[in-house]
């Protein structure tokens, strides 16, 4: 074997499906674009969903920022409410098993 430890022409410079000609750049940017476009209809769609799903966000703004503090705010009175229908049920001498509390 020779000092020159460098892989051969062959198996770097080959394409890997001989028959599919390679993406020119351009290809290359226009996929990408309509990658991170699809992603971000897909977030969008997300939040559109958390906005319905969540009391009081009729009227707002459908900003990111908004429908988070909303779901966040939500999901809190949601814990709470648990909490205290736990208490009370413990306080009428029922039993709440300990995967059905929230810690």
């Amino acid at each position: 074997m020779s000092a020159d430890s460098s892989p051969s022409a062959d198996s770097t410079d080959a394409p890997k499906s001989p028959g599919k000609p390679r993406l020119t750049e351009e290809e290359k940017k226009q996929n990408h674009i309509a990658s991170e476009q699809k992603r971000r209809a897909a977030i969008r769609a997300q939040f559109d969903r958390l906005a319905e799903l969540t009391p009081g966000m009729t009227g707002l703004g459908r900003s990111e920022g908004v429908v988070l503090s909303k779901v966040v705010e939500f999901a809190r009175e949601q814990v709470e409410e648990r909490r205290r229908l736990i208490a009370e049920i413990e306080k009428r001498g029922g039993v709440v098993a300990a995967e059905d509390r929230l810690y």
